[in-house]
């Protein structure tokens, strides 16, 4: 989840000392807590880069004034909000001060609800900076792990297993749903592996067309076929030395099938035309959607293939069984989709929030990219279907939240109900009524 910094200090700086402890005494029975200053040298000692509150100072004061001190801190950080308290004599200064980037002014005299209410506008400002700071600096710290972002134990493992994989010269096969990073896992295999400076070759089953499969997979020989002009080198012996990967192989036919489970277990090829056989040296990586044992028990695909490719087998979790990562792959498809735009990383405002907390992303992380870069435009709320510009009310808010704890309480456990109970500390009853009333598969948790 993006995590709700604690933003609710309140610097205030005025060199009236009456004047100054009777703001503080306000601003504290608000609800805030304050650091108060008799100068704006003093402030400037304490205050700096993302500190978690709002700056209000008095305008005069000797030897640094408030605009004085505000350009400092702007100088320091743009984005910190600045408030001025002006006499009558000093607003058309604290206008001229607003238009070089203060966030407000408070003339004398005035009610502490007017400057509570001003705060408390430029503290849920600066919360969403910081949160936007965090959130880029998580991205920015997560490069070394793409393209296989996340900080969840479940993608530490997925890692860690890749990492010691990749030199091993065994075949793989990779099973996730739509949009998971399937193909990405492959190529972290090659690329973190010995394999990496040769071919990484891709090779999407379900789009192969099935008149030329043959020729595309296997090539061929001038004159193999009508048509058949000059020679094509296959994807398979394309990568040699390197590494085919074979993306939703279940779409592959029976007699595909068969042929691809000669290559695999004599590792050569023979070109369309051709008698000559070539040997390979590869390593194959297979991906499917779904369980590969079910489509052998439908009669769909070979189980002598399916024994040979499960070698190792590994799961790229979705999206809602690691919720926690949404926010940092968030971050950083911003951040990507922003420089290729050229233009300024927009503020995580509470639609965005929502969204990321609450829908089921069934695209998974194409479809989460796809929003960031929605959301780069401006055009978030006019990028799916079902989305809206407004916020579900409170009570389907605080639904969707006590799910998504309840689901993050099951996926710790790995299904285990006492040990769910331990952590929520709810009667068993209890659990399974509200497991009912948001459509709860614990089998799901259970499987995993």
């Amino acid at each position: 989840m993006i995590p709700e910094l604690p933003v609710n200090q309140v610097a205030f700086i005025d060199d009236d000392n009456d004047l100054r402890a009777a703001n503080v005494q306000a601003l504290q029975l608000a609800g805030f807590e304050v650091l108060a200053f008799a100068s704006a040298e003093a402030a400037l000692k304490v205050l700096g880069q993302d500190f978690p509150g709002a700056v209000v100072s008095d305008i005069r004061m000797p030897r640094m004034d408030g605009r004085q001190l505000f350009r400092k801190l702007k100088d320091e950080d743009p984005d910190l909000p600045v408030i001025l308290i002006t006499g009558h004599a000093d607003v058309a200064e604290a206008v001229e001060a607003m238009h070089e980037g203060a966030y407000d002014f408070v003339a004398k005299p005035y009610a502490a609800e007017r400057l509570i209410a001003s705060i408390r506008r430029a503290l849920e400002k600066r919360r969403l900076v910081l949160e936007n700071r965090h959130l880029r600096a998580a991205a920015d710290s997560a490069q070394a792990d793409w393209p296989l972002i996340g900080q969840t134990p479940v993608m530490e493992r997925l890692r860690a297993t890749l990492r010691q994989l990749a030199d091993a010269d065994v075949d793989v096969l990779l099973e996730g749903e739509t949009g998971v990073g399937k193909e990405l896992a492959a190529r972290a295999l090659h690329n973190w592996g010995r394999r990496r400076n040769r071919e990484f070759v891709a090779v999407d089953c379900a789009a192969l067309p099935v008149g030329a499969l043959n020729s595309e997979l296997f090539g061929h020989e001038p004159g193999a076929f009508d048509g058949a002009v000059r020679q094509r080198v296959g994807r398979i012996q394309q990568a040699d030395r390197g590494t085919l990967f074979l993306d939703e192989i279940e779409t592959l036919t029976l007699e595909a099938q068969g042929k691809f489970l000669r290559v695999l277990e004599e590792r050569e090829v023979t070109p369309l035309g051709s008698n000559q056989v070539r040997t390979l040296d590869l390593r194959v990586i297979a991906a499917a959607q779904s369980d590969l044992s079910g489509a052998v028990k439908a009669g769909t695909f070979r189980q002598d293939l399916f024994h040979r490719l499960d070698v190792v087998r590994l799961r790229i979790p979705p999206l809602r069984e690691r919720r926690d990562d949404i926010p940092l792959l968030f971050a950083h498809f911003l951040a990507r989709a922003c420089e290729r735009l050229d233009g300024p990383s927009p503020a995580i405002d509470d639609q965005v929030r929502w969204r990321l907390h609450n829908h089921a992303w069934p695209g998974n992380v194409r479809e989460l990219s796809h929003y960031a870069q929605r959301v780069a435009l401006g055009l978030a709320e006019q990028g799916g279907i079902g989305e809206t510009a407004e916020l579900p009310p409170l009570p389907e808010r605080v639904a969707s939240y006590e799910a998504r704890v309840i689901e993050e309480a099951l996926a710790a456990a790995c299904g285990d109900i006492r040990a769910t109970l331990e952590v929520l500390r709810i009667p068993r009853k209890t659990f399974y009524d509200k497991v009912e009333r948001h459509g709860i598969d614990l089998a799901r948790h259970r499987r995993r």
